[in-house]
């Protein structure tokens, strides 16, 4: 794994620990050589993900504008392209599932590939520091950039909400968590969005970046309906 991935670990137990699934460690909790799970590992690679991508951007793409360079960073740290970025170092094989997920396809499934991904930049961190973190970032994701700038960059639900809102007033769209259901390896979340203190939509997702854009899109329909009537009625 260590070649695949261009990095070699000084303390290979981190790299061991990041490609542990709650499942599996949860399985073999009455052994004694039962291993810890990767969550604390995601917990900080997602924040050194988001940092190591933020620098890139501001670094390599000048022209672009703090909401341009917001969109494409949330695309880039997103759920599916991170899974994308994990199949291309075939890291599902090497991903120690419980019987239960691995029975079902869990070594494929975009939130496990995606976690996982990101627990290794956890470790990468805690073994080598944020340079060398910060450059395996870049290599692994620079292309997605790449494509996503040529194609252009689109507006996520949460970007374009708050865009249309601050448009019109000081208001900034607030997530709440509502619930957090399930066992640790299978969360769902439900998240609500409030506009001034009142809510405006609901949706559920099973990492929570993911759930808040659903909530988003309904108030970006109520949004456009009146900008719909505004412009009928002044025609």
């Amino acid at each position: 794994m260590e070649q695949k991935l261009g990095i070699r670990f000084r303390d290979r137990r981190l790299l061991e620990q990041a490609l542990v699934h709650p499942s599996f460690s949860n399985e073999t909790a009455h052994d004694q050589e039962s291993v810890e799970h990767y969550e604390r590992l995601e917990f900080l690679g997602d924040s050194v993900l988001g940092a190591c991508v933020a620098w890139d951007l501001f670094h390599r793409h000048p022209p672009l504008s703090e909401g341009e360079l917001t969109r494409l960073r949330s695309l880039l740290v997103q759920g599916p392209t991170l899974a994308t970025i994990a199949r291309r170092f075939d890291l599902g094989p090497h991903i120690k599932l419980g019987r239960g997920e691995a029975a079902t396809g869990g070594c494929d499934r975009d939130s496990i590939l995606a976690a996982s991904f990101e627990a290794v930049i956890g470790a990468i961190w805690v073994d080598a520091g944020f340079e060398t973190a910060r450059r395996f970032v870049t290599d692994a994701l620079g292309t997605e950039a790449e494509h996503l700038l040529v194609a252009g960059i689109p507006q996520d639900p949460k970007s374009k909400l708050q865009e249309l809102v601050q448009q019109t007033s000081k208001a900034t769209p607030q997530y709440q968590l509502v619930s957090a259901e399930g066992p640790d390896h299978a969360k769902s979340f439900e998240v609500e969005v409030l506009m001034n203190g009142q809510p405006m939509g609901r949706g559920r997702g099973t990492r929570k970046l993911d759930a808040e854009k659903e909530p988003a899109l309904e108030p970006l329909t109520k949004l456009a309906s009146l900008d719909t009537s505004t412009e009928q009625g002044s025609s």
